[in-house]
């Protein structure tokens, strides 16, 4: 795995812990809120509970981060787990009163934990010894090594306190400067997915505080829900830019898209700035331009910055759980300081972000959603079992995977080539964009819905039935086959399938398969493939009529094609000329073979780049092209 690889891997596996924090934050502002009514009993029992699990971040670090670095194994978790135990002990018991455990601690147990698994989950021993293999072994060697780094850790625990105070205090004597500083750069990593190993250092490791009763938290995040008067310093200037200036870039997507188009892109923007304003969760708005115009998110990045450096100037303190969105906004309130200017710096920054991404989008003619046809993330929860099956084809196919997961908003995937991921279908299918960050590691950004596909993944790869799928024939508009002008298609009498509008004039293959029929007037083509399958390919609608003037067969029956194989040539000018419709079906004839249909989003492609349907064969239909 190349370095790159390892520091996605890690910041995926420092988000996992992070899914606790919104239960924690709901959890003590309940307990605020009785405690204002005067439930004092009720309200100390959710803060003991709120309190209790921000104690316990270390462990479930500890345990998060050995679950992403073993891909979600049971055992390597309880290893990480019984590490930290045994730390806890004999720091207890052989170390300072210092030596406590910390979420750096628990971010080291998981580590190791998550190496251990990998390297010696799958040793095999003997017969005779084979029960102490697998995961027994791995319990084991946790413990022997978990043994040698808690010494390390009592012998450079001084050092390591002084280190981790002195870097806190640089960052924080810094003031208002370190945090335009980390502003810019928390939005850099987002593009990278990244962004999580610097939140962990600034949100859980910079800074201490120990309330009255003696309970010490570490980091700007655990220390504002605790009741530091000085933290929150380093998120408060994140309100702005999610509630307000994203939703503005997506206003700005929204008025400067075509017409005819505006009405799609509305619904998925809307739905995006509402996602950005409520929850913070931001990446489908930002990848709609950071690959069309990389200078639009550094000028973003700048401006992150300098929201944060204003509101640090101006003295606010607001923390969040998750994010800077809305719901944490409220939820949090109580605990902030000045956190009512936040509202008005907003007004200020998302005018600025909607005048600036106006200008940008108009003036440099730069592709965002709407202003050509692509792709939308729309619909995608009512057509995510259809899409999987093209997602999985587009990333190369089953074989070219070779580790899936998923954070909030992106997928992060290893292959084995990363050269056969069609960037372009994905994005047709949704995707907002994809990141290529070598040694096989890929970032699919599909919003709040990754987690979603991801199991949809997962399970559509552990079926055996035979899948197939089927390439564009030509370039130019997809279409339903309800839409094609002649009732004998749109009623799906011949087959089930799809159709295309096209824009240039050559027939491919969407298959292998073998050339069964080449009607004589050349309009119309069968073939079977490789797994049966009759597929007819039908170029306009009445051009039979046409005794094939305007076009040119490029194989007979009897050959063997390829995927994207010229079939025909057609005339356009000539068939438009003599008044008959280009709208060309592709239809599968013998559906009764077909257990499931899949289709691509009706939208432009490219012949044989994109695949725009996938079948799933019945059990008894998989034996190949076997004749009947």
């Amino acid at each position: 795995m190349n370095q790159i690889g390892s520091l996605q891997q890690l910041s995926r596996s420092l988000s996992q812990p992070l899914f606790l924090l919104p239960a924690i934050a709901v959890v003590l502002a309940a307990g605020h809120l009785l405690q204002s009514f005067g439930f004092t009993e009720a309200a100390n029992w959710l803060s003991w509970a709120g309190k209790g699990l921000l104690t316990m971040l270390p462990y479930f670090f500890a345990m998060g981060v050995a679950l992403g670095m073993s891909n979600n194994s049971g055992t390597a978790g309880m290893a990480a787990l019984a590490g930290m135990l045994i730390f806890y002990q004999i720091s207890l018991h052989a170390g300072s009163s210092e030596m406590e455990p910390t979420v750096l601690v628990g971010i080291l147990f998981g580590l190791l934990a998550g190496y251990v698994h990998e390297r010696w989950s799958n040793l095999k021993l003997p017969e005779y010894l084979q029960f102490f293999a697998g995961a027994r072994f791995v319990m084991l060697v946790m413990l022997i090594f978990s043994l040698g780094l808690a010494l390390v850790l009592m012998l450079i625990n001084p050092f390591l306190l002084q280190g981790i105070a002195f870097l806190g205090n640089e960052v924080l004597e810094m003031g208002s400067f370190g945090v335009f500083l980390y502003g810019v750069l928390h939005r850099v990593l987002v593009a990278f997915g990244m962004h999580h190993i610097l939140n962990n250092l600034v949100w859980f490791q910079m800074g201490e505080y120990t309330d009255g009763s003696g309970f010490t938290v570490t980091g700007d995040l655990p220390r504002f829900f605790a009741g530091d008067p000085t933290a929150g310093t380093y998120m408060a200037g994140l309100y702005p830019i999610m509630m307000f200036a994203l939703p503005a870039v997506a206003m700005a997507i929204i008025h400067e898209s075509r017409e005819d188009l505006r009405p799609k892109v509305f619904k998925t923007y809307m739905s995006a700035a509402l996602g950005s304003l409520l929850t913070g969760i931001t990446e489908p708005i930002e990848f709609a331009f950071l690959f069309a115009a990389p200078y639009l998110f550094i000028a973003h990045a700048l401006l992150t910055g300098g929201a944060m450096w204003i509101t640090a100037e101006l003295g606010i303190r607001h923390g969040f759980s998750f994010s800077a969105g809305a719901i944490d906004y409220v939820v949090n309130f109580h605990l902030s300081e000045r956190a009512w200017l936040i509202i008005p710096i907003g007004i200020v920054f998302g005018l600025i972000y909607y005048l600036l991404f106006r200008f940008a989008i108009r003036r440099f003619q730069i592709p965002t959603p709407g202003r050509i046809e692509g792709s939308l993330l729309d619909d995608m929860a009512g057509d995510l079992m259809h899409r999987t099956p093209l997602i999985i084809q587009a990333l190369g196919g089953k074989d070219n995977l070779i580790d899936i997961q998923a954070c909030i908003t992106r997928l992060r995937i290893r292959v084995k080539n990363d050269r056969w991921i069609d960037r372009h279908a994905l994005r047709t299918l949704g995707a907002a964009g994809v990141i290529r960050l070598g040694g096989g590691h890929v970032q699919v950004v599909f919003g709040t819905y990754s987690e979603l596909i991801r199991d949809e993944l997962l399970k559509r790869l552990r079926k055996d039935a035979k899948q197939v799928w089927l390439l564009a024939p030509l370039q130019g508009k997809m279409m339903p086959i309800e839409d094609v002008p002649d009732t004998i298609f749109a009623k799906k009498i011949v087959g089930n399938g799809v159709a295309f509008m096209p824009d240039r004039g050559e027939l491919v293959s969407p298959v292998a398969g073998v050339v069964r029929n080449v009607y004589p007037t050349m309009h119309a083509i069968g073939i079977e493939s490789e797994e049966g399958l009759e597929i007819l390919l039908h170029i306009g609608i009445e051009t039979s009529t046409l005794n094939g003037a305007g076009f040119q067969a490029c194989v007979e029956e009897g050959d063997t094609v390829k995927p994207g194989q010229l079939l025909i040539k057609f005339d356009i000018p000539y068939i438009k000329k003599q008044g008959r419709s280009l709208v060309t079906p592709m239809v599968i004839t013998n559906g009764e073979r077909v257990a499931s249909w899949s289709f691509a989003p009706y939208t432009h492609v490219k012949k044989a780049q994109t695949s725009v349907m996938s079948v799933l064969l019945k059990e008894d239909s998989t034996n190949g092209g076997e004749k009947r």
